[in-house]
């Protein structure tokens, strides 16, 4: 069985909201941060929207010393140190420690690093200009930066580590890090992931023209999972975090516990039977969202809501067959089911762990955020299941069980399944 692994802290960057509160605000009444961006029209891209956290750098002051945010340069180790130090704080916890903290380790996740920082060294490297690069510029090149600046302030002891899956990287993290505590190699983990989508990330989704183009004038209506009118991904950014705990050992200093991870998994459709660098193979997602149900010891006929990967791409039809045919649930019979990217964009490494942050929260408060603009679902859509399991007002609801999922590219897949605290 294992030991039980329980949320004990959350923190969340966000594009409609910083910290827990403003976030919660903001999914409750569908509230929007995407908008228009005014320096992408200048470089002429065809989407020139965006989800970004209303951020300011000197707020970091309150997390570290002004002599580390001096030599920070990274935006998404900023996103992920906010929403890490969030965590830590709302899990009861003193950010000091003399000692490391053994019992405790990290995993959080990104996918580059931050290639506006990056572009600084290429140009004073070009230019000849090398030894003006400052000594800490290798802390914002390395793709572990992140996890180096949060287990640093914190001291953490225990396994501390970096992960990169593409979109699938947030909910990976997560599965790790609850994956260490069960099987007794760690007490708390910290866990989450990052991103920030920078001018240079941007372009080159842009490029592949799956970019959602026909609604710059009007940003909040632009992000459409599962509708007709989808046109694409709005690209997203910030952070997730979570601090998992053994359940004994939370109990025993009183933390205030969220929710239970039940279990979950991560695997690959190996790019075989129709899966693509960019495409998920059906077998390997099936394969996932079961074995996710198996660890968890639940059945299908459990799960009252799905937070679904659905970017409002082509994909959102086929994600809802492969839900219809791992639960075997369909038409009245399917669950209740949105996309936290109607509200944010798609955050890519990050959206894995700032969608967890929202469906425990909705566990918590026991309702179900809309799905913002999906007043013309798709067709194909509504032929699987009802319209009336993809709400677009927020409802009042128990919600005892979530499964959150996010597949992404190299045809990675991983899946959650969220309890209420029992």
């Amino acid at each position: 069985m294992g030991n039980r692994v329980v949320v004990t802290g959350m923190g969340v960057v966000s594009p409609n909201g910083i910290g827990i509160p403003a976030f919660l605000h903001a999914i409750q009444n569908g509230i929007s941060g995407i908008k228009f961006m005014p320096h992408y029209h200048e470089l002429k891209f065809s989407c020139q929207v965006a989800g970004m956290p209303d951020f300011k750098w000197d707020s970091l002051t309150n997390y570290i010393s002004e002599v580390t945010l001096h030599g920070l340069k990274g935006t998404n180790i900023a996103y992920g140190l906010m929403a890490a130090l969030d965590a830590w704080k709302d899990s009861g916890m003193d950010y000091d420690t003399d000692e490391p903290r053994w019992e405790t380790g990290c995993v959080f996740g990104n996918s580059i690093a931050d290639t506006e920082a990056m572009r600084n060294v290429i140009n004073r490297v070009d230019n000849k200009e090398v030894k003006k690069l400052g000594s800490r510029v290798v802390e914002q090149a390395m793709n572990s930066g992140v996890t180096s600046y949060i287990s640093g302030r914190l001291g953490f002891g225990n396994k501390v580590l970096t992960n990169s899956a593409a979109c699938a990287t947030g909910t990976q993290a997560i599965l790790m890090g609850y994956e260490y505590i069960k099987h007794g190699y760690a007490k708390r983990m910290l866990v989450g992931s990052a991103e920030h989508v920078d001018t240079y990330v941007f372009g080159a989704f842009d490029s592949m023209r799956v970019l959602s183009r026909k609604f710059n004038d009007s940003p909040e209506k632009a992000s459409r999972p599962m509708s007709a009118t989808a046109g694409g991904f709005i690209p997203g950014s910030g952070a997730g975090a979570l601090v998992l705990e053994d359940l004994d050992f939370a109990l025993a200093r009183g933390a205030k516990i969220y929710a239970e991870v039940l279990g979950g998994s991560t695997n690959s459709g190996g790019q075989r039977l129709g899966g693509t660098m960019t495409a998920a193979s059906s077998a390997g997602v099936l394969r996932c969202i079961n074995e996710s149900l198996v660890s968890s010891n639940i059945n299908p006929n459990q799960i009252d809501l799905i937070s679904g990967h659905l970017t409002a791409t082509n994909a959102d039809r086929q994600e809802i067959q492969y839900w219809c045919d791992a639960l075997d649930r369909r038409g009245d019979n399917f669950p209740t089911t949105n996309s936290l990217k109607s509200m944010i964009g798609h955050s890519l490494s990050a959206a894995g762990s700032i969608e967890t942050v929202a469906s425990i929260l909705q566990i918590v408060h026991s309702f179900v955020h809309p799905n913002i603009n999906l007043d013309d679902p798709n067709p194909e859509i509504t032929k699987l299941v009802s319209v009336d399991s993809l709400p677009v007002k927020m409802i009042k609801k128990e919600v005892n069980i979530v499964a959150k999922a996010n597949f992404g590219f190299g045809d990675v897949n991983s899946c959650l399944i969220l309890s209420k605290f029992n």
